[in-house]
């Protein structure tokens, strides 16, 4: 990957505050909003969700899920150029009391410091997402596989 193409996918991951979660249960797709941090070495995405909302449930049943980040739409410019990252991977409950838990809630409220409140409430939870595979498309016919090495690498 050309160091161009590295610069976007950095600036994708840390500029953009939603993604796209795909989940899945009884042959069923659902595709979700959530917000999402992110470690430092770009394998492991952090979703703070309530359990009572559908795709927590489909989690529950069926920890493989996608995730895909995308640059907003602008206006005068092709979608089908914007760059975006889908990855691949399953999904875990954080216990409150790990380490991992601490962690991601720091990165998670740095990005979203409005969602404190939302750790206050009995019914949300901290999953985090390990990278298996990723698809990165830095634009029209720029497209990347990436593995989790790789992205280590690129998180510098």
């Amino acid at each position: 990957m050309d160091e161009g193409s590295r610069e976007k996918l950095i600036q994708l991951l840390l500029r953009q505050k939603n993604a796209s979660l795909g989940t899945s249960v009884e042959g069923q797709p659902l595709v979700s909003m959530v917000l999402y941090g992110i470690s430092v070495d770009y394998t492991k995405y952090h979703i703070h969700i309530s359990q009572l909302a559908k795709h927590t449930q489909n989690i529950m049943t069926n920890p493989r899920v996608s995730l895909m980040v995308s640059e907003s739409v602008r206006e005068n410019i092709n979608p089908q150029t914007l760059a975006r990252l889908s990855i691949v991977g399953k999904a875990s409950l954080l216990s409150p009391i790990s380490a991992e838990y601490a962690s991601a809630k720091e990165q998670y409220l740095k990005k979203y410091p409005f969602a404190k409140m939302n750790f206050q409430l009995g019914d949300f939870a901290l999953y985090e997402i390990k990278l298996e595979t990723a698809r990165y498309v830095a634009g029209f016919g720029k497209a990347f596989t990436l593995m989790p090495e790789e992205m280590k690498r690129i998180s510098g």
